[in-house]
């Protein structure tokens, strides 16, 4: 009897806890479909309207008290913030959560939801944030060399101890955000290391490295490149190629002698590393993680440029070697906006901009990142260096992105959405939507403000999404949309346009616009320095 007793306990325990796990919100996750992405958390859709701490913010509560209103202020969902390797574990082994604690309290009391960057080995390819106990270990933890046989203030990406540090560090850092967030979900994404990079050479010159650098390519490499070899971005399809597609032998064998292929090299085994410390942290508690990259500026060679990091020219190495690590992401503080999102959005890689120089114009490409390529996410550095966040650009476009998110989302799915991002450079773009052929236009080309004469335009931008074959939303700043219908023999007619928030998700109408505001029923306009959303119905006409 006693027995039965026990198993009868034993199998209500156990339905306990089978419950208690399927009730458990679900782990935040990156989801494709098709040629669309979103990161879920709790099994809803987040867009993250985001912004990135400074480098050094973090490290001080006192300092951050005064940062949440502001963040608030701008209409943020998502703070990105450090974790500093070196006041987390200040002597080996002992570790001190406080600071992460005290964001994920803070970002739970305004609302906010955590992406968390892991300042670990490298940080701006330097070990500026390994705790002291690496740094002065030499021995222990050796630097890269330059090839001038210099060390740099680089730890090697062949130091196993440093590994093996790194990843212990790491997995604790990611089991106390389960301990402590695992069914609130606060922290949605890890960033893994910050800018790998080599530098002042192209590749490391340690013993370690050249040993390395001497022995056959990896065959995972190998085996990745065959397996993708109509596929593989121009510059590495080029340098396998020019040798013959050779399937065995040295780096210089397969690739060539030449500064590419020193790039290749150490890009395998930053990212190689990079990938056993998310295997590590995945191991523990597996959120999404992803790794960012320093651009490299035009004209600069190897070296020159933090080398080896996750460049689109190396994406087949990172992809690869990293196959752990979820997303490879630009950071940009150089031009080229359309050109460096081209080459990260692919098929197994959606775009997300963990970080962007904080200026003028990231609200318009906000807008364009998220409406043109279905960005996870958007996120300048240094959000509260912001002087006035409640009239900031960047705010304005927020919460207007935020109030679209649900029709967003199942824009996406369904391709019913489009970003413009217009200058007087490129002032006009024309899309197809529903029956309509829909010419954009910057508003200063209208010629009705004096700012038109200008020789520089501001940037500005917009999301539009079809509702259905003659209705849209609009939504942005400074755009003058006009509409023609796909059936040549007619022409269209604006049957209302209103202006309008969503408010818990549902439109709700204000002002109709007619008269002066659609210029006689010729177009819908968002004037330059205004932001809004717009809902416009058509018709036809003879």
């Amino acid at each position: 009897m006693k027995s039965v007793v026990l198993a009868f306990i034993w199998c209500c325990l156990m339905a306990f806890e089978t419950k208690a796990q399927n009730s458990s919100p679900a782990m935040p996750q990156i989801k494709y479909r098709g040629d669309n992405a979103e990161l879920l958390v709790n099994g809803k859709p987040l867009l993250m309207t985001a912004g990135e701490l400074g480098n050094s913010s973090a490290s001080s509560t006192a300092y951050m008290d005064s940062i949440w209103l502001k963040l608030k202020k701008m209409h943020l969902n998502t703070l990105i913030a450090p974790v500093y390797w070196e006041l987390m574990e200040p002597k080996e082994g002992a570790f001190n959560f406080m600071l992460v604690d005290y964001l994920i309290k803070s970002a739970r009391e305004h609302q906010i939801k955590l992406v968390l960057l892991w300042f670990g080995t490298w940080k701006n390819s330097m070990s500026c944030y390994a705790p002291a106990w690496v740094k002065t270990d030499q021995k222990r933890f050796p630097r890269v060399q330059s090839s001038e046989g210099r060390s740099e203030e680089i730890i090697t990406p062949f130091s196993e101890n440093a590994l093996k540090a790194d990843c212990k560090a790491f997995a604790a850092f990611m089991r106390h955000l389960k301990q402590t967030d695992s069914q609130q979900h606060t922290v949605v994404m890890i960033q893994v290391e910050n800018e790998i990079g080599m530098l002042p050479s192209a590749r490391d010159h340690s013993k370690s490295a050249d040993a390395a650098f001497g022995q056959a390519v990896p065959e995972k490499l190998i085996a990745y490149l065959n397996l993708h070899r109509d596929k593989l971005v121009p510059e590495i399809q080029t340098a396998w190629e020019g040798n013959g597609y050779k399937k065995a032998g040295s780096w210089e064998a397969v690739f060539g002698k030449s500064t590419a292929t020193d790039e290749m090299f150490i890009a395998w085994y930053f990212a190689s590393y990079a990938n056993e410390v998310a295997r590590a942290g995945k191991a523990v508690y597996p959120l999404p993680m992803y790794v960012n990259a320093a651009l490299n500026a035009p004209g600069k060679q190897p070296g020159q440029y933090p080398s080896g990091g996750p460049l689109p020219h190396l994406i087949d190495v990172w992809k690869a070697a990293a196959p752990d690590i979820d997303l490879l992401s630009p950071d940009f503080y150089n031009p080229n906006f359309k050109y460096w999102n081209d080459r990260y959005t692919r098929p197994d890689n959606a775009l997300l901009i963990p970080e962007h120089r904080f200026e003028e114009g990231v609200d318009a490409k906000a807008f364009y990142a998220i409406g043109h390529y279905k960005a996870l996410g958007f996120s300048p550095f240094s959000i509260e260096s912001g002087k006035k966040p409640e009239t900031e650009s960047l705010g304005k476009c927020y919460d207007i992105i935020n109030q679209l998110s649900g029709e967003i989302s199942k824009a996406k799915k369904q391709g019913l959405m489009e970003g413009m991002l217009l200058s007087k450079v490129v002032d006009t773009v024309k899309l197809e939507m529903g029956d309509y052929i829909l010419t954009v236009a910057h508003d200063l080309t209208l010629g009705w403000s004096p700012k038109a004469k200008e020789a520089t335009w501001p940037l500005t931008g917009g999301i539009i999404i079809a509702l259905s074959k003659d209705e849209f939303y609009v939504g942005g700043t400074g755009l003058v949309v006009s509409f023609k219908p796909k059936n040549q023999s007619q022409r269209a007619g604006i049957q209302s346009v209103d202006e309008g928030t969503f408010v818990n998700g549902k439109w709700q109408a204000r002002r109709r616009l007619n008269g002066d505001e659609d210029h006689q029923g010729r177009h819908l306009r968002i004037p330059t320095g205004e932001y809004g959303i717009q809902r416009i119905k058509l018709y036809n006409y003879e």
